[in-house]
């Protein structure tokens, strides 16, 4: 049987669907309601899962060089705001709805929220107030804070280094911490394209750092893509164990 709808009362429905839909995602009792139900389940997830550390003493090997940057990968950062690590930082979140809700997830546990995004073209990273948000970043971490920063560009090359967080180091002077996170049960978005996990509750979450990488104020472009590079590979070797260690490898 095919669709006798016409195409023009099609196309209607679709922009009135559509609207009504971003005007719900858009209502601030929406976004309240979607934000307190995240903060349960992050809190259920960590409660119900045994967590590992590696290395266990990372807090005594960080501690000495704070202020730091933390640097993970997109798809890896859901569970982040409620791992009980003692490490509170100001993390840059996008303007848009997702965004309203992470704010109010990562302030609910204890850290700052910069609201701002970067982008793979200039034009859409001062649309997105990226550059105001490297600045304000640049203010928390000179002013002693700790930030976090997802290392790959979004919507980008999946777990490639960018230049954002390299040149975040190099003005800062702040060293990059390589931490990863995983979970032994978990529900891989494979169609998204960091390939996004959920991590489920009842099972093992692994926190895996890697030595942290040194970023020169003076370094050349050359320098600082030879660190670029580095810090590539420490982060992929901290993914790799840190699902090693859930039991439950990629």
């Amino acid at each position: 049987m095919t669709d006798a709808t016409p195409p023009v009362k099609r196309r209607r429905s679709k922009r009135r669907l559509k609207h009504f839909t971003k005007g719900l995602m858009q209502n601030p009792v929406t976004v309240a309601l979607l934000s307190s139900l995240a903060i349960w389940y992050l809190k259920l997830v960590v409660k119900t899962n045994r967590l590992v550390v590696e290395p266990e003493n990372i807090l005594e090997t960080i501690t000495p060089q704070l202020p730091v940057i933390v640097g993970v990968w997109h798809g890896q950062h859901i569970l982040m705001p409620a791992l009980p690590i003692e490490l509170r930082a100001a993390a840059m979140i996008s303007r848009n709805f997702d965004g309203e809700v992470t704010a109010r997830i990562v302030e609910h546990f204890g850290n700052q929220t910069i609201r701002a995004s970067g982008g793979r073209e200039p034009s859409a990273t001062l649309k997105k107030g990226g550059m105001t948000g490297f600045l304000e970043m640049l203010r928390a971490i000179e002013a002693g804070t700790n930030v976090v920063q997802t290392a790959d560009i979004p919507k980008g090359i999946s777990r490639r280094v960018g230049l954002g967080i390299m040149q975040l180091a190099k003005r800062s002077g702040a060293p990059i911490v390589p931490l990863a996170i995983a979970s032994s049960r978990r529900r891989v978005f494979d169609k998204s394209w960091d390939k996004t996990a959920l991590n489920l509750p009842f099972g093992t979450t692994a926190i895996c750092v890697e030595e942290l990488v040194h970023v020169s104020p003076d370094a050349d472009d050359d320098a600082v893509e030879a660190a670029r590079q580095l810090l590539e590979e420490r982060m992929n070797a901290a993914t790799k164990r840190a699902y090693a260690l859930t039991g439950n490898p990629e």
